[in-house]
């Protein structure tokens, strides 16, 4: 009886640190591995969102993708900045990423770097810190950014019989929103804050997600007809959403949807929110 009684005491004890650990509006990394990225938790949320990809009416031609409504269930906890050329030069000497092909000081984000050195530099970080980091999704990044949610560029001008014309026009509104080229990616903070916390999003650096682009047919009725990934390919977020394949650091080399190509290519993570074991674990660890 005695047993049983203290069984049931450990997991009501449980269950409490797993609600304080779960409250936590922000933390920062494993200090035993040398990391402490700044962290924020996003809380759940709902918000209309356009959606990635390519979309095409049954005929054939390009149409605006659908605006859907997201409910987010869970929270994101999401690093406030992104990943800085320090940090990542950090899985370069560990071996277990390639050297970036931006420069800079320490503390800019890193830039030239592909979505392949990306979920190198998480699965590394994981590893190191025995927690689960990756890439946001889209719809995470959007939750995230909130206000500073740009969708892809779309046309000011559209011809049925010459889609030519709309990505021309992509091209000429979004040099109509004052975008110019800037190639130097600036230090972390200068882009200011959003009504998260989270920094420097829509700035200069574009950042991959663990999104692949979809080309979708719809019917009159905006149902989907047919839908097909390309995961070669990749959401990037920042001025506005875009496209590059896996490989490519520099936006400017090409594999860019619409619109002018980014200017820099880098990213920032998501740490996994853990399950009961892992706060279990943790929990049992501090004591």
């Amino acid at each position: 009886m005695g047993t049983r009684l203290v069984a049931i005491a450990c997991v009501l004890l449980a269950g409490t640190a797993a609600v304080v650990l779960a409250a936590a509006p922000e933390r920062t990394g494993s200090h035993a591995a040398g990391f402490s990225p700044e962290t924020v938790t996003v809380a759940p949320a709902a918000f209309e969102h356009v959606r990635p990809g390519e979309y095409l009416h049954a005929s054939g031609r390009p149409t605006r993708a659908p605006r859907i409504h997201v409910t987010a269930r869970n929270p994101v906890e999401i690093m406030r900045y992104q990943v800085t050329l320090g940090e990542y030069a950090r899985c370069v000497d560990a071996g277990a990423c390639k050297p970036a092909d931006g420069r800079g000081p320490m503390d800019a984000p890193v830039t030239g770097v592909s979505h392949i050195d990306a979920a190198a530099y998480a699965a590394w970080m994981s590893k190191a810190t025995d927690e689960t980091w990756r890439l946001p999704t889209d719809e995470e990044w959007a939750q995230a950014a909130a206000e500073k949610f740009v969708p892809d560029v779309e046309p000011a001008e559209e011809d049925p019989d010459n889609p030519a014309r709309a990505w021309l026009s992509s091209y000429s509104r979004e040099a109509a929103l004052g975008r110019k080229a800037d190639p130097v990616a600036k230090p972390k903070g200068t882009f200011g804050t959003n009504s998260n916390g989270v920094s420097d999003l829509a700035g200069n650096v574009w950042e991959w997600t663990s999104t692949c682009y979809v080309r979708v047919t719809l019917a009159d009725d905006e149902g989907s007809v047919s839908e097909v990934e390309n995961c070669g390919v990749h959401v990037v977020e920042g001025f506005h959403r875009t496209y590059m394949s896996n490989f490519i650091r520099d936006g400017k080399s090409g594999g860019c949807a619409v619109g002018l190509p980014p200017d820099n290519l880098g990213f920032r993570l998501v740490r996994e929110q853990p399950g009961f074991l892992g706060r279990l674990k943790a929990s049992l660890g501090r004591s």
